[in-house]
């Protein structure tokens, strides 16, 4: 008789990013005896790692850290099957930020080279990753990120005010975010519609293009807030643009539609996968042609797009707990 599988899900749950969250929502639909990390303090962070990885069966890294290289090579050294749950490429997104770091390259090379198994957070970025690194497209699979329907609230009581119209973007100043191409693409719009003031609202750290985003008058920057701040924008807004020329997933975007919002995002988006049956309209094609977003702007802006995708996602599918079993069926059958 086949032994019971215990897990060990090594990584962040407690700051609030996006990784940690997908972090969080698997722990708690994975089984009661999955173990993780306690402590935050580097030291013994290591220690658990040392004597967690000797009483689990399978290991998943979850998130760039430079301790999963000591963890991979001694689950290696131990004989245990160790996973990385990769949520993005820093190597590819601090080249585009335009912030290169080699010893973060070095390392994520590492963890790739050390995995048995590398786990993508959606298919589009499980094909990026088979193209750019095709020294491991044998061990390259595909875990999609879930959505917290129990959690998060879909708000019905849709915004409208005939005066102004709020469009909001997170990723502060960040290049990868492109959010100085929505800026060019309101700037065509403003005059088409006299009447109305149309607000960009930009939450997220400053980065390289923050000093020309705040070129534009119409921009409301708030920078980096909590979350309840960011639900509360998201409930005072109209459509939310992800106009990412990368994007390994993108949370946000599903959390803005939970909130009641429009939707306007790039082909690069990886959620587009659970989005059903998009349109043209939704989806800009080309993510550095200001003309483009701003035609679909104001489509959004006359007709929106909020239900029909909503209705679109397949709740059972898309769900946490559907997402946890996935993982589990995908280690038990790698066993």
């Amino acid at each position: 008789m086949e032994k019971p599988m215990r897990i060990f899900l090594v990584g962040d749950y407690k700051t609030g990013t996006g990784p940690a969250n997908v972090t969080k929502e698997l722990l708690s639909n994975l089984p009661k005896d999955t173990l993780c990390l306690k402590t935050n303090i580097k030291l013994t962070r290591l220690l658990e790692i040392y004597w967690k990885t000797a009483i689990a069966n399978v290991l998943v890294f979850s998130g760039y850290s430079r301790q999963n290289i000591f963890g991979m090579k001694w689950a290696q050294f131990l004989g245990k099957p160790a996973y990385y749950l990769m949520h993005g490429c820093v190597e590819h997104e601090n080249a585009i930020n335009r912030v290169p770091n080699k010893d973060m390259a070095k390392n994520e090379r590492e963890m790739l080279k050390l995995a048995k198994g590398i786990l993508a957070v959606s298919p589009l970025f499980s094909h990026w990753l088979k193209v750019h690194y095709p020294e491991h497209k044998d061990k390259i699979f595909t875990l999609t990120n879930g959505i917290d329907w129990n959690f998060s609230k879909e708000r019905n009581v849709r915004r409208k005010n005939e005066e102004e119209y709020r469009i909001l973007s997170i990723g502060g100043g960040m290049p990868r975010k492109q959010i100085v191409k929505i800026c060019q693409a309101i700037r065509i719009l403003t005059p088409l519609f006299p009447s109305k003031k149309i607000i960009l609202t930009v939450l997220g750290e400053k980065g390289l293009d923050t000093e020309e985003i705040h070129t534009y008058p119409f921009v409301r920057d708030l920078g980096v807030v909590n979350k309840k701040k960011v639900e509360e924008e998201l409930e005072n807004t109209n459509l939310f643009i992800q106009d990412s020329c990368f994007e390994t997933f993108g949370l946000a975007p599903i959390e803005a539609l939970l909130r009641g919002c429009d939707l306007l995002v790039s082909r690069q988006v990886g959620a587009l996968c659970i989005l059903g049956q998009t349109r043209p309209e939704d989806v800009i094609e080309d993510d550095k042609n200001e003309k483009e977003i701003a035609e679909k702007i104001k489509i959004q802006m006359e007709r929106g797009n909020h239900d029909r995708l909503l209705s679109s996602i397949d709740k059972e599918s898309t769900s946490w707990e559907a997402r946890a079993k996935e993982l589990q069926n995908f280690l038990i059958g790698k066993r």
